[in-house]
């Protein structure tokens, strides 16, 4: 591919129904480098949390997370529908990377100080990426004029208004953050009013999946560091065993979850596809601080945390039973699970949530089990459906 053909290749719109649309190297790439600001807010999760401070450490983490996640999300649903590819496109990625690694050197200020300069200074150079995406989708004629003025006005709007909520008191930054993060979303369903972009549904769900696996896989990295140091300070009891299982099979169930049920398939609306792109937030939301809890259950039990066994145990049992009623609510109960399987997945967040109460260090290897169960129980239940559809069908 030529140089010249990448600066002037033209920005169009993508065919909606294009066979075998899968994610591109850059975006492969782009995830990979959103993960470090995750790593890096659930990293000052754990040690909050480890300290104690448990009221910072999860209004912070709410809060930073979702600047780095709604960054994500414009990009990823922008790049499904005009991603041309070229010099121009690719910078414009590059810049965005660079604001989350920005946003990611400011999340430690943004912890113990409550200082949000950089973080919203990385959010910013992300919006001001997305800003000119917009503009160049619109003057290529690739996108509706209407549509694309909208998110650019928009987006550059909020973030205006981002700008301005660092100027306030502490105080008045926590009562407005939720207004704030309100209008922010309300972009794209103000945006598409009238008009869908031509995103695909397919590589939207595959994006979406690649980014699921990433996060868990930095939940086990971090779970690995924490069993890694219990190793190195020579403690290596059986109860380290039994938690280091429990955090495995938490993981891999977790995975198995995820990816039982195709979502490209009901991403046909609009409406589908907002409910479906927003809910992600608690997915990997609860992803990420699965591996701040496993790493900090591993520290209570080596000492190197002086915490009350109920806040160890719930710092892994919270996240897990969001992530069940979340997959349960966005995967599979729009493919109408049929009898008692409709009960599973909340019946089995019930279950996680009572395994607070478990005596350490059985917590985390109770939530393995019982996560384990809910996939067994699955599999079965889908062989006797491929059964019964076989024998209908002979």
């Amino acid at each position: 591919m030529s140089v010249n053909y990448l600066w002037h290749r033209r920005m169009t719109a993508r065919d909606t129904g294009e066979p075998h649309r899968t994610a591109t190297p850059l975006e492969l790439f782009f995830d990979l480098c959103f993960v470090v600001a995750v790593a890096q807010v659930a990293r000052e999760l754990h040690e909050y949390l480890a300290t104690g401070r448990s009221f910072t450490a999860v209004t912070s983490f709410l809060t930073v997370f979702f600047a780095v996640w709604w960054a994500w999300m414009g990009f990823t649903w922008f790049s499904s529908a005009y991603d041309p590819g070229d010099v121009l496109f690719r910078l414009a990625t590059l810049a965005t990377i660079t604001g989350a690694l920005v946003l990611a050197a400011g999340v430690r200020l943004a912890f113990e100080n409550h200082d949000f300069v950089v973080v919203v200074v990385g959010y910013s150079v992300m919006r001001l990426a997305m800003i000119s995406l917009w503009l160049r989708a619109m003057f290529a004629g690739a996108a509706p004029r209407s549509v694309a003025l909208r998110f650019a006005g928009g987006l550059a709007g909020v973030q205006g208004l981002w700008c301005v909520w660092l100027l306030l008191p502490e105080l008045w930054q926590r009562w407005t953050f939720l207004a704030l993060a309100l209008l922010d979303l309300a972009v794209p369903l103000v945006a598409e009013r009238g008009h869908r972009t031509s995103w695909h549904p397919h590589h939207i769900a595959e994006r979406y999946g690649l980014f699921t696996m990433i996060v868990l896989g930095e939940s086990v990295m971090s779970a690995t560091s924490a069993v890694r140091r219990a190793v190195d300070a020579a403690y290596a009891g059986d109860d380290l065993y039994l938690l280091a299982g429990g955090a495995l099979l938490t993981v891999f169930a977790m995975w198995w979850m995820y990816f039982a049920t195709p979502a490209g398939e009901f991403l046909e609306s609009s409406r589908q596809a907002f409910l479906w792109g927003y809910g992600h937030f608690l997915i990997f939301g609860a992803a990420a601080a699965v591996g701040a809890g496993l790493a900090l259950n591993i520290d209570s039990l080596t000492d190197e945390a002086e915490l009350a066994p109920l806040t160890a145990a719930a710092s892994v049992t919270l996240p897990v039973a969001v992530y069940l009623v979340a997959v349960w609510a966005l995967h599979l109960r729009p493919n109408r699970p049929d009898g008692w399987g409709v009960y599973l997945f909340p019946g089995g967040a019930v279950l996680v949530l009572a395994a607070t109460f478990v005596p350490m260090p059985m917590p985390v290897l109770a939530v393995g089990l019982i996560s384990a169960a809910l996939v067994t129980v699955g599999v079965v239940r889908e062989r006797d459906a491929e059964r019964r559809s076989g024998g209908a069908l002979a």
